[in-house]
């Protein structure tokens, strides 16, 4: 029986506009964070080169977003309280979207769950506002008011209390507020930003000034932090329609959690599954397990080529051709560390610098002042004395001690200061190669580097001859659904450069003919639906790459140089030639840095030699 049919045929009914409004509430608007994302959209939407937000109570008090934009006439109040009522599309085409809002939904939300009053005026009319509460529509009134618009959200949720249980803390809140509105900043580096929590500015941002890079470099320092935009790479690629630009972060400077990822498409914040994974993918064989990489990237098109009208609070979208986007975000990932070289993140230097730590001195008893501590002038004047020269030589002073046992390293002969990791000048504990630069020294982990140069060679090699593939003495079937089955078979041409060679085998099952030949112990079926796996969730699957890549990092460890093993001068500088000139040399294959830099004035500074 089915538990679901009533005992009565139901009536159908058609539910009034306020209750029409509270639902649609519930899609739009989910916290006070969501409020003030649609409102700041609207506020862009209509030309705003200045937004400033308060919010007090993390938002369920009061939101208030005034801009300085175009503006509304008292005849466009009403319409804007109606809904699907909207200026930014006429309806003929769904597809051609340049602006953020287009539902004409969220102020007739906003209006039916709380308490909201919006007072604007454009430049060729008189100020005006309006008043709904619950749903309920109040009289346009005159007001005075400057060119833009001005809009107070109060007791959000009042009229649906049961939703007020599923807001968390107002910390957690205005949390959430504030990574809203930095997530809309990072995209409009001309429009500049306020928002205040409780009489309190908790962020700032001004409108920035110059071309599209500089002024989103200088926004990105203001928001990500300098140290993000001092270890990243800029991106600028173009294919097929698509144009990525933005900054990825060296693989060094990854993070616990993918809380440094924004990704924009036509400079709408978006959690895509395609873009995070395709950045996932550009990283793929440079960071070790549970790091993740860091990003700002924006990708722009035609309107026509994304889907933007998906999802309720249009935080998805979906391409015509996600291979071309994918493609795009994975290569100018892929190129951009390339180009990188041996660059690794100076967070890591700063690091090993915190790491030195001076021994402070011992406490002296009672007060003490420098002119306690001076010598008196018969003791400067000896002191002169034994300074001045002599024709006598100087006493032996070591005469009756032992030899003292030293560090003694190796001659080495002046080598190219100049060059980025300059020159080798010691080995130390058969590991680290301390290198002279002309602004300070580098510190080379020697089997971490080396390894990667290995990688990289056996990876060009692999891609030269393609992947080897052996021959199975007995075919591996394995059984799957027919869909499964057609599903893994498109891509055979894919798998079959990489040596998986499969075919049909009847309905619903496909035959393993050959494997790589460096994946010994290959479990087929395994293999075939983790990738069936991956193309479900993401349309693309890296997972036989990476197993082939974790075979040649395996035989790169096992290739390079081992730790304690004595390296001469030429091989060490030739080491240190060979990371300058290999991509992604400033980390090994587990995505650890393979050098440290210190400069020369931090080094003098931890000395005490200059303040």
């Amino acid at each position: 029986m089915n538990q679901h049919a009533p005992n009565m045929r139901p009536i159908i009914r058609q539910l009034d506009e306020m209750t029409a409004n509270r639902i649609a509430a519930g899609e739009v608007v989910e916290r006070p964070a969501s409020a003030v994302k649609e409102l700041v959209e609207n506020a862009l939407d209509a030309g705003a080169t200045r937004i400033d937000i308060s919010i007090e109570d993390g938002g369920k008090r009061l939101i208030r977003v005034a801009d300085d934009g175009c503006g509304m006439t008292p005849d466009d109040l009403p319409l804007a309280m109606s809904r699907h009522a909207t200026s930014k599309i006429d309806g003929s085409d769904l597809l051609a979207i340049n602006s953020f809002g287009f539902r004409g939904e969220a102020l007739p939300s906003l209006g039916a769950v709380g308490r909201l009053t919006i007072t604007s005026r454009a430049q060729v009319a008189d100020g005006a506002e309006i008043t709904v509460a619950g749903g309920k529509i109040g009289p346009v009134r005159p007001a005075a008011s400057n060119r833009g618009t001005v809009v107070d959200l109060r007791d959000l949720f009042f009229a649906t209390p049961a939703r007020l249980k599923f807001m968390r803390t107002e910390r957690a809140e205005t949390q959430a507020v504030a990574d809203t509105v930095r997530r809309l900043a990072m995209a409009e580096p001309w429009v500049g930003f306020t928002l205040t929590a409780d009489g309190r500015e908790i962020f700032r941002a001004d409108a920035e000034q110059g071309e599209l890079f500089g002024a989103l470099q200088a926004r990105l320092s203001r928001v990500m932090g300098r140290d993000f935009i001092d270890n990243t790479i800029a991106i600028d690629a173009e294919r097929d329609g698509l144009t990525l630009t933005g900054f990825a972060a060296l693989p060094t400077y990854s993070r616990g959690a993918a809380v440094a990822q924004h990704l924009y498409v036509n400079g709408r914040p978006v959690r895509d599954k395609l873009l995070t994974g395709a950045l996932r993918a550009g990283y793929m064989d440079v960071l070790t397990s549970g790091r993740h990489p860091a990003a700002v990237l924006y990708l722009t098109c035609d309107p026509q080529l994304v889907d933007v009208n998906v999802h309720p609070a249009k935080a998805e979208v979906r391409f015509r051709d996600p291979t071309a986007a994918r493609g795009l975000v994975v290569s100018a990932l892929r190129h951009g560390l390339a180009n990188a070289g041996h660059r690794a993140s100076s967070a890591v230097g700063d690091a090993t610098l915190a790491a030195f730590q001076a021994e402070p001195p011992p406490p002296l008893p009672g007060r003490s002042y420098q002119m306690d501590y001076r010598p008196s002038p018969g003791a400067i004047r000896s002191s002169f004395v034994a300074q001045a020269p002599s024709a006598d030589p100087l006493p032996d002073l070591a005469a009756g001690f032992a030899e003292a046992p030293s560090a003694r390293f190796e001659d080495i002969t002046p080598g190219p200061t100049h060059a980025p990791l300059g020159a080798a000048r010691a080995q130390v504990h058969e590991n680290y190669i301390i290198a002279q630069t002309d602004d300070g020294m580098v510190i080379i982990d020697q089997h971490a580097a080396h390894e990667r140069l290995v990688y990289e060679r056996l990876k060009a090699q692999a891609d030269e001859k393609r992947i080897a593939s052996q021959a199975l003495l007995i075919p591996e079937i394995v059984e799957l659904s027919e869909a499964d089955a057609a599903r893994i078979l498109s891509i055979a041409d894919e798998l079959s450069e990489l040596g998986l060679v499969i075919e049909p085998f009847g309905a619903g099952a496909v035959a393993v003919q050959e494997a790589p030949a460096m994946l010994t112990r290959l479990n087929a079926s395994a293999l075939i639906r983790d990738i069936l796996d991956d193309l479900a969730d993401q349309g693309q699957s890296d997972r036989l790459r990476a197993r082939i890549d974790a075979v040649l990092s395996s035989m790169a460890c096992h290739g390079s140089v081992r730790s304690g093993r004595r390296m001469s001068a030429e091989e060490m500088n030739a080491l240190l030639r060979d990371m300058e000139r290999t991509p992604r040399s400033g980390q090994c294959n587990h995505g650890r840095p393979t050098w440290v830099k210190l400069k020369l004035s931090d080094i003098e500074r931890l000395f005490g030699r200059k303040d």
